[in-house]
């Protein structure tokens, strides 16, 4: 007769609170939770919340203090029927063509300067330095720089210039908002490139070896690898070039405060709702400007898409056309 052993096993003894508390498992769980709860609580009300509440206001004629009074989209109408307003919102193409103007520029500066030069790294650092600058700092610089009889008519006046027959740079309507928009070029060119010059030197080398191979010259190099392969960080400085734009401010308020024809969108919405106390119609300025940099932001994606249909999502090249019109596959 066999006989037959059953195991029986013991039951597990259940962990205390602390135990489970104290567990890697759980304290895990509570620092990934910890790290992503308090900034996302903070953006919730540092940016959500006060978004949330400037929307409600740019329906209401109201000032910071005192009663409310529902005006549907009236600030809305007000943005592109008061001359200040829309006057400021077409002051932005000024800075708009000086931002593409700049763009090219620092993209010249970068493809030369991600190959070995003389004196390279001299020439990066005085390229970067405004950015690293105030933009306070930079107006009152370029407040003086362009004063009358000042620093650039001195210049001016050394090359042989008269100081009669020099325009006021800050008063003439006609130059005056090309005179700031040089001190945004000034300041944010070494910037773009800087970023241009990163994407850059991490194209990858075996690229430019294939083209040489094929007989590619420089214009060949930069066209058809190193322009494509930076598309995405192209599109990035256009973001950020044109939303700089429409928001231009530091230069227009620190050198001419708005006067002579100067005041950008910001300058007026800051006057609009600091000053005149009109709280909803600059709600409703902020709003439209949003919506305009939503927009253009979406343009830009689908114009890159267009411009430069033949590279993947890893900004890899597919084909480098060379001299001699025929197509290497790299």
């Amino acid at each position: 007769m066999s006989t037959s052993t059953q195991t029986v096993k013991e039951p597990v003894p259940r962990k205390t609170f602390r135990e489970w508390f104290y567990s890697r498992k759980v304290q895990k769980r509570l620092v990934i939770g910890t790290f992503v709860s308090l900034p996302l609580l903070l953006l919730m009300i540092f940016t959500y919340v006060p978004f949330v509440e400037m929307f409600q206001f740019s329906f209401y004629e109201m000032k910071y203090i005192g009663p409310r009074t529902f005006v549907g989209l009236q600030n809305y109408f007000e943005v592109f029927t008061r001359d200040d307003c829309f006057k400021a919102l077409l002051l932005s193409g000024y800075y708009i063509v000086g931002a593409f103007v700049q763009l090219a520029i620092a993209l010249y500066f970068a493809s030369i300067l991600c190959f070995k030069t003389t004196a390279g790294g001299v020439f990066k650092g005085v390229l970067f330095f405004p950015y690293l600058v105030c933009g306070i700092a930079v107006g009152f610089i370029f407040k003086f720089f362009y004063t009358r009889g000042f620093v650039l008519d001195t210049v001016l006046q050394w090359i042989g210039f008269s100081q009669e027959s020099l325009p006021f740079w800050l008063k003439d309507t006609s130059i005056n908002n090309i005179s700031l928009v040089f001190t945004s070029f000034w300041k944010y060119m070494g910037q773009n490139m800087v970023l241009f010059l990163g994407a850059m030197m991490s194209v990858d080398s075996s690229l430019y070896e294939a083209a040489n191979i094929d007989g590619a010259n420089s214009w060949h190099k930069f066209r058809y690898i190193m322009l494509p392969s930076i598309k995405q960080v192209i599109v990035l400085n256009l973001i950020l070039s044109i939303s700089g734009s429409l928001s231009a401010f530091e230069p227009p308020f620190v050198i001419t405060k708005g006067q002579f024809g100067t005041g950008t969108y910001f300058v007026i919405m800051d006057r609009l709702a600091h000053q005149n106390q009109k709280l909803g119609l600059a709600s409703a300025m902020a709003i439209v400007l949003m919506v305009i940099i939503f927009v253009v932001t979406i343009l830009q994606q689908v114009a890159m898409k267009k411009l430069f249909p033949d590279n993947d999502d890893n900004g890899r090249i597919r084909k480098v056309k060379a001299t001699k019109g025929r197509k290497v596959s790299v």
